[in-house]
C-alpha cells in the first residue's frame, strides 16, 4: 500500500469515475476504517503526498473550554483546557489541536480487510454520486434511450447509458405506445433515488418543454439564438402552441419554425405523435398578443383588468361567428391560448360578423406602427 496513489488511479479508470472522486472515496473508506479500530467519537484526517504517493491519517483532538458540553458526548475527539495544557503544554489555546500518527498496518489483517470492505461501499457512493451530478446538469434536456421494458401499469423502462429511465402513463402522450427495442426520445424531468428502483431518470413526453426542445433541435434559427421561444402550451397529443420572437429584421420567426413546406413543424408534429402545432408571433403587446394566441378566431377588442396583478385577466370581445374558433373543440383553443399568454381570457359575445380580411390588414397595419396610440380602435 505504499503506492497508495497508483492503486486509487486505477480504480478511478476502472470504475469510470474522477481521480478526484476516487482520492475522496479512499480517504472516507480510510477515516472509516480507522474509526471501527478505534472509537466512532475519535476524528481522523487522512493525506496523501502526491510526490511519494503514500498516505497517512492522523488522529485529532481539539482543544475547548473546561466546560464544552462536546466533552462528555466526543470525549475521544475534544480535550478540556486546562486538562491539555497539563498534560501537553501549557501554552495550548482553545481551537488548537493534538495530533498523532496512526498506522493502519499495525493492524494487521483486520485493518487490511476492514479498509477493502469499506473503499468498495465508498467508491460505489461516489459512482452514484458522480452520475447523479452528471445527469442532473441534464434535467430538461431531451434524452434518447431503448425501450427494455413496459410493466402491467403502462410504466416504461428506458436503458440510458449507466442508468434506467422510467416514464409514467401520465408522462406519455394519450394514444402511444412503445414495445421492447424501441429508441425513445423524451425529456428528462429530474433524477431521483428510490429505495425500490435505485438512481432513476423520471422522463415526460407531455411537458411543453418537450416540444421546446425539439423545435430547438429542428430549427437552426432557433438553436443559434437568432429566434426566441417566449413560451409554449400543449395538450398533449391534439395540438400545442408556441409563441416566438425575433429582433433581426430579416428574420420571419413563423416562416423559420415552420420551414419550406412545413418540413421542420411537421417533423417535431411526427415525433409528437401527429400533434399540432400552432406557431405564434409574440407581441410585447399583451392585448395583441392575446389576440394572437386566439387564432384562427379572430377578435373584436381585448380589455386587460388586473393588469398588475398576478391574476391578469382579459376580457375579450368576439362575434358570434368567431366564438366558436376562439373557444375551439372541447375549450382546447382558448385553454391553450390562455397557458400561453398567462392571462385568464374571458370572452364576451357582441353582434355582428367579423370580416376576416379587414381585420387582418387592420391589425397589421396596427402591429408595423410605432405609434402604439393606433391600437386604441382595437382594443378598447
Amino acid at each position: 500500500m505504499e503506492k497508495i496513489l497508483d492503486i486509487i488511479e486505477a480504480i478511478a479508470q476502472e470504475k469510470n469515475i474522477s481521480k478526484e472522486s476516487a482520492i475522496e472515496a479512499f480517504k472516507d473508506a480510510a477515516v472509516m476504517t480507522a474509526k471501527r479500530l478505534t472509537t466512532r467519537e475519535s476524528s481522523f484526517e487522512v493525506s496523501i503526498d502526491e510526490d511519494t504517493k503514500t498516505y497517512a491519517i492522523q488522529r485529532v483532538i481539539t482543544v475547548v473550554e473546561d466546560d464544552d458540553e462536546r466533552l462528555e458526548a466526543e470525549a475521544d475527539s475534544y480535550i478540556a483546557l486546562g486538562e491539555a495544557q497539563e498534560e501537553y503544554d501549557s501554552g495550548l489555546e482553545v481551537g488548537d489541536q493534538l495530533r498523532s500518527d496512526m498506522v493502519l498496518e499495525e493492524y494487521g489483517r483486520t485493518a487490511a480487510a476492514s479498509l477493502f470492505r469499506e473503499l468498495e461501499y465508498h467508491i460505489q457512493r461516489h459512482i452514484e454520486q458522480d452520475l447523479f451530478e452528471k445527469y442532473k446538469s441534464k434535467v430538461g434536456t431531451v434524452i434518447i434511450g431503448t425501450v427494455n421494458r413496459v410493466d402491467e401499469e403502462e410504466n416504461t423502462y428506458v436503458e440510458i447509458g449507466e442508468l434506467k429511465g422510467i416514464m409514467s402513463q401520465r408522462n406519455r402522450i394519450k394514444g402511444e405506445s412503445f414495445k421492447v427495442g424501441d429508441t425513445l426520445k423524451a425529456l428528462l424531468r429530474f433524477v431521483s433515488i428510490d429505495p425500490q428502483y435505485g438512481m432513476f431518470l423520471e422522463l415526460t413526453r407531455t411537458a411543453p418543454k418537450f416540444l421546446e426542445k425539439l423545435m430547438e433541435k429542428e430549427v437552426p434559427e432557433i438553436q443559434d439564438g437568432a429566434v426566441d421561444i417566449i413560451s409554449s402550451s400543449r395538450i398533449p397529443g391534439e395540438r400545442a402552441k408556441i409563441a416566438l420572437k425575433t429582433d433581426q429584421l430579416n428574420i420571419d420567426p413563423i416562416g423559420a419554425a415552420v420551414g419550406q413546406r412545413g418540413v421542420r413543424i411537421n417533423a417535431v408534429s411526427a415525433e409528437l405523435n401527429d400533434e399540432n402545432i400552432d406557431c405564434i408571433e409574440y407581441s410585447p403587446i399583451p392585448e395583441m398578443y392575446i389576440t394572437r394566441a386566439l387564432s384562427p378566431a379572430i377578435v373584436k377588442s381585448v380589455k386587460i383588468e388586473n393588469r398588475d396583478t398576478s391574476e391578469q385577466k382579459a376580457l375579450v370581445d368576439i362575434t358570434n361567428d368567431q366564438k366558436a374558433k376562439a373557444i375551439g373543440k372541447s375549450g382546447i383553443n382558448i385553454r391553450l391560448a390562455s397557458m400561453l399568454t398567462g392571462y385568464q381570457i374571458e370572452l364576451n359575445e357582441v353582434e355582428g360578423i367579423t370580416d376576416r380580411s379587414a381585420s387582418t390588414t387592420e391589425m397589421e397595419n396596427q402591429e408595423k406602427s410605432t405609434d402604439t396610440s393606433a391600437l386604441e380602435s382595437l382594443f378598447s
